[in-house]
């Protein structure tokens, strides 16, 4: 195990420069000056071009390029052009909460729908398992920013039962403040839970070594919780590892829909701003938690099933 992931992480090396570059040059290439930007329309050419020259927009691509591989080796993300921020301390501030959302959302999504979907695969062509299709076919189909308006409007604006925009004071203001913003992510992907649990269990069942367990008289639960169940998850995990990194992207939207601090908002006021060095630091973080959370979701295969072994 020790060795395999080694391997994997010297694999994400080049993998993260890799991803790196091609963030840097993409952000380049977008069209907008940033010390306009940061100005205004009415600013003067000498103080567009002094501030260039401050931010190091004046030098050539390939020389912004090496002094921001040289930064990043050093553990400097650069400071906010807009502000002067360090970036690293502007994304310390907006991390937790979009990770405690993160957490939230997946936990609330594998609770309601692992066990729906595995109830649903026991009740075939049953009205339990039609209503979870036909459910769990809405959740997927809805997308983040429509289903966080229809919360807002039902449970704050008509029930006034929780709050529709910040992250709230306290732990219960936390929680009551996220009550909202992880239902929206978190019904979403109940749904692709629910489809998952459901079409892995179904093919499980369906095995020769379930047959002969039950030919031989083992109890039902036995077959179904202790050697079903056990194979099913694999792709339901795998599907799990892949919804995480979604849950970035869905983050951005949910946290402008409801107003909350968090990387999302942080990016999409960098996108405003043309920021670059704010947004370069969000999306290199993206891209490290997803090769992460890849990591994780393979060494997760053999603690759910000890028979498969990473080689």
């Amino acid at each position: 195990m020790i060795k395999y992931v080694t391997r994997r992480l010297l694999v994400a090396i080049p993998t993260i420069f890799i991803t790196i570059s091609i963030i840097f040059f993409s952000l380049r290439i977008l069209p907008g000056d940033p010390a306009l930007a940061i100005l205004g329309e009415n600013a003067s050419e000498e103080a567009l071009q002094n501030l260039r020259e401050q931010l190091g927009l004046n030098l050539p691509v390939w020389q912004q390029y090496i002094h921001y591989i040289g930064d990043l080796l050093r553990g400097d993300l650069g400071e906010s052009i807009s502000s002067g921020t360090p970036v690293i301390q502007m994304i310390q501030e907006n991390f937790g909460s979009t990770i405690i959302l993160s957490i939230a959302s997946i936990m609330l999504g594998c609770l309601i729908g692992i066990p729906v979907g595995i109830l649903s695969a026991l009740r075939p062509n049953s009205w339990i398992d039609n209503f979870v299709r036909f459910i769990s076919m809405i959740w997927v189909s809805v997308p983040p920013f429509l289903l966080g308006i229809l919360l807002i409007l039902a449970f704050s604006l008509k029930l006034n039962l929780f709050p529709s925009m910040g992250a709230g004071e306290g732990i219960w203001g936390t929680i009551h403040h996220m009550i909202l913003p992880t239902f929206t992510l978190g019904l979403i992907l109940s749904g692709v839970m629910m489809r998952f649990a459901r079409a892995s269990m179904l093919e499980e069942i369906n095995q020769d070594y379930i047959r002969t367990a039950k030919a031989k008289g083992i109890p039902i639960n036995v077959v179904i919780f202790k050697h079903a169940l056990r194979n099913s998850l694999i792709p339901v995990i795998t599907v799990i590892g892949i919804d995480i990194t979604a849950l970035i992207s869905g983050a951005v939207i949910t946290e402008t829909i409801f107003s909350r601090p968090g990387l999302g908002s942080l990016a999409v006021g960098a996108i405003m701003t043309r920021d670059f060095a704010i947004l370069q630091g969000c999306l290199v973080l993206f891209a490290v938690l997803v090769i992460i959370v890849n990591l994780l979701v393979d060494i997760s295969y053999s603690i759910v099933n000890p028979k498969i072994k990473q080689s």
